[in-house]
């Protein structure tokens, strides 16, 4: 028997392996939800008798029967086309009016970038926001040095 042979029959003996494993461990798996689906209330419990009838009333429900029938009458056909023809005139209106916007963003990107930074630095800045990267850095370093855990002290043992 070649190598290759007993490649192909040692697959076919763990895939058949693997597939009846497979098949066992979901059976195992669902069989744990088994009693999930039908709850058992506890007899001693006081509030048995109770959970038991509500669960005996409504074991039925909701059934379409219990829903109220609506009192409106449905809309007829041709109410609803005329609808969607209004929606449609609606929305060729809206296409409309946005293809005469005139779009600037991808016009230029440098001079949008500049009016952006105008406004930006026509508003009031906070303290803050002003500081350079070495002055954050510094703080930054200022904090961790200030964070670190102090020495332990040392006590005489009695």
């Amino acid at each position: 028997m070649s190598v290759s042979e007993m490649n192909a029959l040692l697959l076919k003996k763990t895939g058949w392996t693997a597939a009846w494993g497979m098949a066992l461990g979901s059976a195992v798996a669902l069989g744990g939800c088994v009693g999930a689906f039908d709850p058992k209330t506890d007899p001693s419990s006081p509030l048995a008798p109770r959970i038991q009838q509500l669960v005996d009333e409504n074991r039925q429900y909701p059934r379409w029967a219990d829903f109220p029938r609506s009192s409106a009458p449905l809309p007829a056909p041709a109410e609803i086309a005329a609808d969607v023809g209004r929606l449609q005139g609606r929305n060729a209106a809206l296409t409309a009016e946005t293809a005469r916007i005139e779009w600037t963003l991808d016009s230029d990107p440098a001079a949008f970038i500049a009016q952006v930074s105008r406004r930006v630095d026509a508003g009031q800045m906070s303290p803050q926001t002003l500081r350079t990267a070495e002055e954050i850095e510094a703080y930054a370093e200022e904090l961790r040095r200030r964070a670190k855990v102090p020495p332990p002290i040392d006590r005489p043992r009695p």
